[in-house]
């Protein structure tokens, strides 16, 4: 099967330090793909080099057969709105939405409002009866649950998920990891999963660890 994603030979520092070079990897449709790493070594931006939000200092990104970096800014935007679903750690949830709101931007931005769908969403990570909530009056867990609804609405052909489970429980760590999966297995799509917990790793299909020594395949 051809890679959804493929990223080949890629390097970027920072000034005088290396975060990583030679750098490739690949990922089929359907398969969410855990990546392990201590703190700092990188895993954060490579995500944003993936995803066109950071430009590395060598190497190429391939979705879906297209060149990442190789696209106009906004070409990218455009790419990233239509197939790219982003978790990031700090959320970014928009203060002057509500919940519903939030979760259903992607949507909007495309013009395709899709209320069932948002709606949809919020019952899969637990937040079905907080639609009309301000961010302000949520907690960390459920502010992180909607970022993960929101990256999940569109439909996107990649996720990339930077810690997601790292604010949530056990049984919501739990049910959110599911819902990763599934989207990923009936929508064919493909996730890359940053997170220090073994147990979201033992759900992937495969585990990659960064390190010194660059991505090594891990049992």
């Amino acid at each position: 099967m051809s890679a959804l994603l493929e990223a080949r030979g890629l390097a970027k520092r920072y000034g005088d330090t290396a975060v990583f070079s030679s750098l490739s990897l690949a990922l089929a449709p359907g398969e969410l793909v855990a990546l392990l790493g201590e703190s700092g070594c990188g895993k954060s931006t490579l995500l944003n080099c993936l995803a066109g939000l950071d430009r590395p200092d060598a190497g190429q990104v391939t979705l879906e057969g297209l060149d990442i970096h190789a696209l106009s800014e906004p070409a990218q935007a455009r790419l990233r709105r239509k197939r790219l679903g982003f978790v990031f750690q700090a959320f970014h949830v928009l203060p002057h939405l509500d919940v519903a709101g939030n979760v259903g931007l992607p949507l909007l931005l495309q013009g395709r409002e899709d209320e069932q769908r948002v709606a949809a969403m919020l019952a899969a990570v637990g937040l079905g009866g907080l639609a009309a909530r301000m961010p302000r009056q949520l907690s960390g867990g459920q502010l992180q649950r909607v970022a993960i609804a929101r990256a999940l609405v569109h439909r996107p052909a990649l996720v990339l998920a930077d810690e997601p489970t790292g604010n949530l429980d056990p049984r919501h760590a739990d049910s959110v990891l599911e819902l990763l999966r599934r989207q990923c297995r009936e929508q064919g799509a493909a996730c890359l999963l940053v997170t220090h917990s073994e147990r979201a790793a033992a759900l992937a299909d495969r585990r990659l660890h960064l390190g010194e020594a660059g991505l090594e395949a891990r049992q």
